[in-house]
């Protein structure tokens, strides 16, 4: 793994800005959840994320993200198993079905107000930590789904007539967004095995490592939940 320089202070910024995403969702939880489970409930998804967290970063200094690899270590150490546990267990307890039941679309898209993180690919490309045409399409990508999220909100409470259709085309590109971000940054890591040029190594170092480890599982489970209540919406 070749070393990039990044500037401290966006380290530090990246990883205060990194907890609001956690207090949004475990708001957004606790907001759904039955009135005497609400404290429960905001603790323990508090609680998840700082021990996850800490485990990725425990990973990057055991060395387990150091070697560029394809597919690259950081998503068989964190991303998959994250989504694993979204899918395959979180999707299916009682608890959070009952939350995600009780919550409104208006909601789930009003957590993808973090992905203004992503403009963290942009400011890293600057600082030539990452490659230009990943971040900015990644990081431009993201800001616009948080950005257009705030009118989709807002299209939904004033019960505009063409609000469903609205949903439609945001979530997908949404989703579109996120799957071809996933791309690109597995793309740049084959080409930075084959030729040596820059890859997307500065992601695979604590804090940035968070970002593989934790939005794109996340981003995903969010836009299916949409699709299922649009989808409840239409029956």
């Amino acid at each position: 793994m070749k070393n990039y320089f990044t500037p401290e202070w966006l380290s530090w910024v990246f990883t205060f800005a990194i907890s609001i995403p956690i207090i949004l969702i475990a708001s957004f939880a606790k907001r759904n959840s039955p009135p005497r489970k609400q404290n429960y409930v905001f603790i323990g998804i508090i609680a998840f994320y700082v021990i996850y967290f800490f485990y990725v970063f425990f990973a990057g200094k055991l060395g387990l993200f150091q070697t560029v690899s394809l597919p690259p270590n950081i998503l068989l150490f964190t991303t998959f198993p994250y989504a694993i546990f979204l899918f395959a267990l979180i999707d299916k307890l009682p608890m959070p079905k009952q939350i995600f039941e009780k919550s409104s679309i208006n909601d789930l898209i009003g957590l993808h107000i973090f992905r203004f993180i992503g403009s963290t690919f942009i400011v890293l490309a600057l600082y030539d930590s990452l490659p230009k045409t990943f971040a900015f399409i990644a990081g431009f990508g993201d800001v616009i789904a948080a950005i257009t999220s705030i009118f989709v909100v807002n299209a939904i409470k004033k019960q505009k007539p063409y609000s469903k259709n609205l949903i439609l085309v945001w979530n997908t590109f949404g989703l579109i967004d996120i799957i071809i971000t996933a791309v690109l940054a597995n793309f740049f890591t084959k080409v930075s095995i084959d030729t040596g040029v820059m890859g997307v190594d500065t992601l695979a170092k604590f804090p940035f490592s968070l970002i593989p480890a934790f939005a794109p599982p996340t981003i995903f489970f969010l836009h299916v939940l949409i699709y299922r209540k649009l989808k409840k919406k239409s029956r």
